[in-house]
């Protein structure tokens, strides 16, 4: 028999990291995306999908008057699916058919205030994971074992081993999505403590300028009233 290899679970799990291809992960299709909109204007999207993949939209008002945008998402034969008017965030899911869908965000309602909008694509059941599955399977075989010092997937087969990594990809995947949806909130939270805070600034200047003018206006009264106004006769 031939020697055999034992190579510990953290070096196994870097390679997969740094070699995703090799590893037969599913490419992250995870995006998000931030950008401004102008007052009075509208702003379109397109997402190519497959049959019987799964699209998801999260969408946030970060910043802007009233943080409410008009949100409206199309199908490839332009058949309206979702459609909301002056919404601050929403979460939609679709099961798509083949082509390109459209999603708009529409500030044409407001005719001074820009808004910024953050929004985040999830795409799944792209027909991709199945071959690249296979692909690992190239990489380990029944007879490789792999050292990883855990007495429970000592005998696991390449089906287990890669079930695990899979599982270690998705876990880290959505741990980089509840990540970036809290820095959504974080940043639409930052955007109105901001906001408070001019306004507080701006009216607290405005009550001082009152009470300057109020005060002077009453010494001149009070003034006034003990000044004698009869004219002395020489």
């Amino acid at each position: 028999m031939g020697d055999t290899t034992w190579l510990p679970f953290p070096v196994v799990l870097l390679a997969a990291l740094l070699l995703p291809r090799a590893a037969g992960f599913t490419p992250s299709l995870d995006s998000d995306f931030t950008f401004t909109l102008p007052a009075g204007q509208k702003e379109c999207f397109y997402q190519p999908m497959p049959l019987k993949a799964s699209l998801e939209i999260e969408y946030q008002v970060l910043d802007g008057a009233g943080l409410d945008i008009d949100f409206h998402l199309a199908s490839p034969e332009g058949k309206t699916l979702v459609f909301e008017q002056r919404k601050s965030d929403g979460v939609h899911t679709i099961e798509t058919e083949v082509g390109d869908y459209m999603f708009c965000f529409d500030n044409t309602f407001s005719t001074i205030s820009e808004k910024v909008i953050f929004f985040e694509l999830i795409l799944d059941n792209m027909g991709e994971q199945e071959q690249e599955q296979e692909d690992w399977k190239k990489y380990i075989t029944g007879t490789d074992m792999l050292d990883m010092k855990l007495e429970d997937i000592l005998m696991c087969n390449s089906d287990c081993i890669l079930e695990s990594i899979n599982s270690i990809k998705s876990r880290l995947s959505k741990s980089g999505h509840i990540q970036t949806l809290l820095r959504a909130f974080e940043a639409r939270d930052r955007n109105i403590q901001e906001s408070n805070f001019d306004r507080v600034n701006f009216w607290s200047m405005v009550n001082l300028v009152v009470m300057v003018v109020v005060s002077a206006i009453q010494v001149y009264m009070l003034k006034s009233l003990f000044e004698d106004k009869r004219k002395s006769r020489t």
